[in-house]
């Protein structure tokens, strides 16, 4: 296009000198007619109405995107009315400058010549630029598409860093808090460890105190109860029957224990005030842990939420302005300070009480060791007296067992004999039948032979045989007869025993452990 608009210009200024003086134009060279004839024109020029830049339909329009981009030559505005304004103007001036009729015809007909065939070419003259400039402003449009496109691809990179660069930071600065509350969880943690240790312990104290307390009062209580244990004993010992119902060392025991027990109830009395006014100090210092570890957990909820909650968490929102309000009423130091001296008062609480216990537990001790000598001298004759009781009762019962499988084999051997008896009825009934049926052969038939004499000899063994079995059936039942006899008064003996070993060890021995023993004694269940 840019050759085919110089080769007309070149053209129309060497074959038609005037028409480029009526123009205006002047060749920088010139052209003989015949080099110009030579000239192949290539293609053809554009004409004024498509001088301004098309607007492309491919893609939509986008606002951000077509304001980025400038150009940057500004094109200039043509009037509409302005396409053929030097076509117009060649005319007008053709028709006003005066010139010699015979050379204009002569141009005009040598131009008609030379471009009759070349349409495109009469337009040549309306072009503004050269291949230079066309060739520059591709450039130009190269270079501006290049520069824009590193301009954004830097720009991109730079973004993408800084996003990056402030995603590390938040992040970190997010670790770091996260750290920081984790340290005080930590902290939440070891104060909430040692009051729940201190309050285990004032609670076991405070358990402990009242268990004391609680065995005092019973021991208290259970003083009188010895006296009552006595004469319990001594009543159910009265129920003892035959030849157990004796005078022994057990009944003189009995009667001496009541003696010393009134000594130890007056010291008793005073303690058990102590105790009570103890147990309300205890109480207080409880109350104080509990509060304070109370605190602790609420404060370790809060705090653990805080340190799980993420980015992705639900419940998270915006609270502007919470970051300008302190709603804090302690430092650190007070903060650990204050747990610290409720720590202090509750162990000194606890050595006051703790060395109560131990008075406590000693006069405990000095009364029951004063009624446990009494108490064990008759526990000792109880113990005697039912061990003897006990090898007596042992002695009965295995003479009785003995009598018992005595017993148990005559009642088989009876039952053996009997059995005998019965299997010995068959064979005689086959012999005897067999005898019957033989006195039935006719005439000379009837012999006396040798099955004969074998049969009647058969019949008189068996008889014979259960006769005797008859006769030692009778002797075992005599003999059963004097071991149940036996067996008789051996239970009636041993029931007795056993009488008077329920009344000395269940009766007697179970109240003794139970009520007037050693752990009664000193406050125990």
């Amino acid at each position: 296009m840019a050759t085919a608009s110089v080769s007309a210009e070149i053209l129309d200024s060497a074959c038609c000198p005037g028409l480029c003086n009526i123009i205006g134009w002047e060749p920088k060279e010139s052209f003989s007619c015949e080099s110009i004839s030579k000239m192949e024109l290539i293609g053809s020029t554009l004409t004024t109405n498509y001088a301004r830049p098309k607007t492309s339909h491919f893609l939509p329009a986008i606002s951000t995107m077509a304001s980025s981009y400038r150009n940057p030559q500004q094109v200039m505005a043509f009037n509409p009315n302005a396409n053929m304004w030097r076509a117009n103007s060649f005319y007008k001036t053709n028709s006003i400058v005066p010139s010699s009729p015979s050379i204009q015809h002569e141009g005009l007909d040598l131009v008609r010549a030379r471009t009759s065939f070349f349409p495109s070419n009469r337009t040549a003259m309306t072009n503004r630029y050269t291949p230079d400039d066309w060739y520059k402003s591709n450039q130009s449009h190269y270079w501006e598409s290049e520069s824009s496109r590193k301009s954004a691809e830097r720009l991109r990179k730079d973004t993408m860093r800084l996003i990056q660069d402030k995603d590390q930071l938040t992040r970190r600065t997010q670790e770091n808090t996260s750290k920081n509350i984790s340290e005080r969880l930590n902290d939440i943690r070891f104060w909430k460890s040692e009051l729940s240790h201190e309050i285990d312990n004032m609670v076991t104290e405070i358990a402990a105190l009242t268990e004391v307390k609680r065995r005092l009062e019973r021991a208290l209580a259970e003083t009188q109860g010895p006296l009552k244990v006595a004469q319990e004993c001594l009543y159910h010992r009265e129920k003892r029957i035959s030849i157990d119902l004796v005078h022994d060392g057990v009944e003189k025991d009995l009667i001496k224990e009541i003696e010393v027990i009134k000594s130890c109830q007056e010291r008793m009395r005073l303690h058990l005030d102590r105790a009570t006014s103890q147990l309300a100090s205890n109480r207080a210092a409880q109350h104080e842990l509990e509060k304070d570890l109370s605190d602790k957990l609420t404060a370790q909820r809060i705090d653990d939420r805080c340190h799980h909650l993420r980015n992705t968490s639900d419940g998270i929102g915006y609270y502007r302005g919470i970051d300008r309000q302190d709603h804090s009423v302690s430092l650190p130091d007070s903060w650990s300070s204050f747990t610290d001296d409720n720590i202090l008062r509750s162990q000194s609480e606890r050595t006051t009480s703790h060395k109560l216990r131990d008075e406590i537990e000693i006069l405990l001790n000095t009364a029951s060791n004063e009624m446990w000598n009494q108490f064990n001298n008759v526990n000792v004759a109880f113990t005697g007296r039912i061990s003897e009781t006990a090898d007596a009762k042992s002695s009965l019962q295995a003479h009785l067992a003995k009598t018992l499988q005595e017993i148990f084999q005559t009642e088989m051997l009876i039952e053996s004999l009997r059995k005998a008896i019965r299997d010995k009825e068959n064979p005689l009934k086959v012999a005897q039948t067999r005898l019957e049926e033989r006195t039935r052969r006719p005439n000379i038939e009837l012999c006396r032979d040798n099955p004969h004499h074998r049969l009647v000899t058969e019949v008189r063994e068996i008889e014979d045989t259960i006769q005797k079995l008859h006769e030692r059936l009778m002797e075992a039942e005599n003999t059963l007869q004097t071991l149940v006899k036996t067996k008789v008064n051996l239970e009636n003996d041993l029931s007795i025993k056993a009488n008077s070993l329920f009344l000395d060890q269940e009766k007697c021995m179970s109240m003794r452990k139970t009520f007037p023993s050693m752990p009664r004694l000193v406050g125990y269940t």
